[in-house]
């Protein structure tokens, strides 16, 4: 058995993932992909569109909020 791997001539300086390395890699590779497809339906179900807060309204209208002549510069 010796005899065999003289004849290959295996540089034992050079390292390879080899299979393991590679199983690893695609096994991750299928997780991030499939993680991603997850998170690209659940974001497509998120409403972006937030409800006016009648209480910030209110509280706007009489404080003077932005937008009103006393908040003016000039």
């Amino acid at each position: 058995m010796t005899h065999l791997v003289t004849l290959a001539e295996i540089d034992e300086n050079k390292v390879t993932p080899g299979v393991l390395g590679f199983i690893v890699f695609a096994v991750m590779a299928l997780a991030v992909w499939g993680l991603m497809k997850s998170m690209t339906r659940h974001m497509h179900k998120v409403d972006f569109k937030e409800a006016a807060d009648p209480e910030a309204d209110a509280a706007g209208k009489t404080a003077g909020g932005p937008g009103t002549a006393s908040s003016a510069k000039g």
